[in-house]
């Protein structure tokens, strides 16, 4: 059997991992019984952690694990996990809290084992018997947002039908010059040329000046981690982008600066200033959610500053829509938010020794982290219990407090946040601060 390494950019996000600052992603999935249940049915939470322990087994990209390997030096490759025991993977957690996203920062600031397969699904169950939440945990090095899902949909129910592809911006296509030039030339030319070009917009990118001080944490991550979740009408948002123009994802991202701003002065914080934090948006480069697609990371991305400083909420969505179409229109294969595409100029071994490094630069590049995960139109179900919300949740990079994550389901908008908890104490407010700023931009079209 031939050995399967890691992919440059997969080898990036094992190698620049800490116990401070780990490197997983994570998805709250709540669910409710279809149907009352019966006085001899038990917890609708202890059936669904039961399904997931017999269901993982069985899908390949579970049971497998990361190890270092000879040859190339500092590479890695994935094997199978000979004691892969599901009992160290699914795990059911009894808790009191009416809030599953209090429940949640405690478990999103604990690093997997990386002994074993990088994953984990931590069923909460509460007091109600017919309704439990999952938080899905895996590994940045085993999948990116989209690869996570299918991951986590082969241990759902059985869904009737085709499941429909999710479609990401597409990328760029080759130069018709370069296209004649033999494969693998063309492929190291465009190649050096690409790193060059991102190299120079990198640089262009600017310093971290002017960032709020409310988005810097300090190095060691020992604030631990915070979760807060919100759900919004679709509709409503819909309603903004045909009101004032651009796409829904523009009116998200706008949401997110004008919570930043409410935020800042409900804190007390400084009127912002200068051209705004700088938030990396990843674009996914998949073709869609197919078999066989589940690992890996195949990403991109964008730069944008957001626009703190415009005080008016229909400015600032122009200002975000025109800094989209910027990005779009150059494509996700350049630009300053392409950084993930340097990965694969990087030898393994580089990938080892700048490991930490890389997660050190991490405040250098961009200042906030705001990534979208489009889910299809499916019903989700386990033990026949269906999702009613979906949060998904990033990780938090060296010297930074917060990330925004984001997912639409069933016509909501489910906004996931997760903190450093010393930088950020106060992340319920930055939620409340982005219901209003929807009320305040859908009021602007009215």
């Amino acid at each position: 059997m031939a050995t399967e390494h890691l992919s440059p950019l997969d080898l990036a996000f094992w190698r620049m991992e800490t116990a401070d600052h780990p490197m997983h992603l994570g998805a709250l999935a709540v669910f409710r019984a279809a149907a009352p249940l019966g006085s001899g049915d038990g917890h609708a939470a202890e059936r669904a952690a039961a399904l997931l322990t017999a269901r993982c087994a069985a899908v390949p990209g579970l049971r497998r694990r990361i190890r270092d390997v000879l040859l190339p030096l500092g590479a890695a490759a994935w094997s199978p996990d000979p004691g892969f025991d599901p009992a160290r993977h699914v795990f059911l957690v009894r808790t009191d809290l009416t809030c599953v996203h209090e429940a949640a920062g405690p478990l999103m600031a604990r690093p997997l084992d990386r002994e074993l397969p990088p994953w984990e699904a931590h069923v909460l169950a509460g007091p109600d018997p017919e309704s439990f939440a999952v938080l899905f945990k895996f590994h940045h090095a085993l999948a990116d947002g989209l690869g996570a899902l299918a991951l986590a949909a082969a241990l759902f129910d059985e869904v009737p039908g085709p499941r429909a592809p999710v479609r990401p911006v597409p990328g760029q296509r080759a130069g018709t010059v370069l296209s004649r030039l033999p494969g693998a030339l063309a492929a190291r030319v465009q190649g050096v040329g690409q790193a060059l070009e991102i190299g120079a917009a990198v640089a262009r990118g600017g310093l971290p000046l002017g960032v709020p001080a409310a988005l810097t944490a300090g190095p060691t991550g020992a604030g631990g981690r915070t979760v807060a979740g919100l759900a919004l009408d679709l509709d409503e948002v819909n309603l903004i982008r045909k009101g004032a123009g651009g796409t829904v994802n523009d009116v998200l991202i706008t949401l997110v600066a004008g919570a930043l701003r409410r935020w800042l002065a409900e804190r007390g914080d400084p009127e912002p200033l200068g051209a705004g934090p700088r938030a990396l948006i990843p674009v996914s480069r998949r073709r869609g959610l197919r078999g066989g697609e589940g690992a890996g990371n195949r990403l991109s991305g964008y730069l944008l500053r957001l626009p703190l400083a415009e005080p008016d909420p229909l400015r600032r969505l122009d200002r975000v829509r025109v800094g989209m179409d910027r990005n779009k229109d150059a494509g996700p294969a350049r630009g300053a938010g392409a950084v993930a595409l340097l990965a694969d100029h990087v030898h393994p071994l580089g990938h080892r020794l700048g490991g930490p490094l890389v997660a050190q630069a991490a405040r250098l590049l961009y200042d906030i982290l705001v990534t979208s995960v489009p889910l299809p139109g499916l019903t989700f179900c386990l033990g026949g219990s269906r999702v009613h919300e979906v949060y998904p949740l990033a990780p938090l990079a060296r010297g930074q407090s917060l990330a925004v994550a984001v997912s639409t389901y069933k016509g909501t908008v489910h906004y996931g946040l997760v903190a450093d908890g010393a930088a950020v104490p106060d992340l319920a407010a930055l939620a409340g601060a982005l219901r209003a700023e929807l009320d305040a931009l859908v009021r602007e079209v009215s």
